[in-house]
């Protein structure tokens, strides 16, 4: 009994926070309220506080959670069998366009959505974001270094500090997606990253 009332806890828990993402991605943070998730998940305002001790609270675990689902794509995607290390890591640049754009992304581009907005309004949040974007940064230095070794891609200067440039080159092209409602920031992006990793353009 007790696993199962565990479980349906982590399921409510789950649906706020999928609720949080979905809509907090589409409208930012601080556009969308308790009500309104709670609403749309059909829970009661009780619930959330057994939970989320308060709004910043819940955004983080948001983050928390969104990051932890992201690195754990990321892992697959680089892991991908019969591709090379260069292959990988444009396959995931391109699920980077296909889930970052303009259009609804179903809760898939929030870190890019609130990186901007949460920083000044929550330091926990700040750091949730900070430590889910270190994580995607060393893996794709880890990834690059990799790329090197198998020869499939070549770089000047460290993985670490191309990983980090490819990184801001990308969350800069998704705000620049959002602005100019066209993709062509990210064909620039992909164009960019092709010369930096000293691959052929197609």
């Amino acid at each position: 009994m007790n696993t199962a009332h565990a479980s349906a806890s982590a399921d409510v828990r789950d649906k706020i926070l999928s609720t949080g993402q979905r809509l907090m991605a589409a409208k930012g943070y601080s556009s969308v309220g308790l009500s309104e998730i709670l609403a749309t998940a059909g829970v009661p305002k009780g619930s959330f506080y057994h939970y989320f001790g308060s709004k910043d609270a819940f955004g983080e675990a948001l983050l928390e959670s969104y990051f932890a689902d992201y690195l754990a794509e990321l892992d697959r995607t680089l892991v991908q069998p019969g591709m090379t290390m260069a292959q990988r890591l444009l396959s995931y640049w391109q699920i980077w366009q296909d889930t970052q754009s303009f259009q609804d992304c179903q809760g898939k581009c929030l870190a890019v959505k609130l990186a901007a907005e949460v920083a000044d309004l929550s330091e926990a949040m700040r750091l949730a974001i900070r430590r889910g974007t270190a994580g995607i940064v060393s893996r794709l230095a880890r990834a690059i270094e990799s790329g090197v070794a198998e020869g499939s891609l070549g770089i000047d200067g460290s993985a670490e500090g191309v990983a980090n440039s490819l990184y801001q080159l990308w969350l800069g092209a998704s705000v620049m997606v959002k602005i100019g409602r066209s993709t062509e920031p990210f064909e620039t992006a992909m164009a960019t990253t092709r010369q930096i990793l000293h691959l052929p353009s197609h």
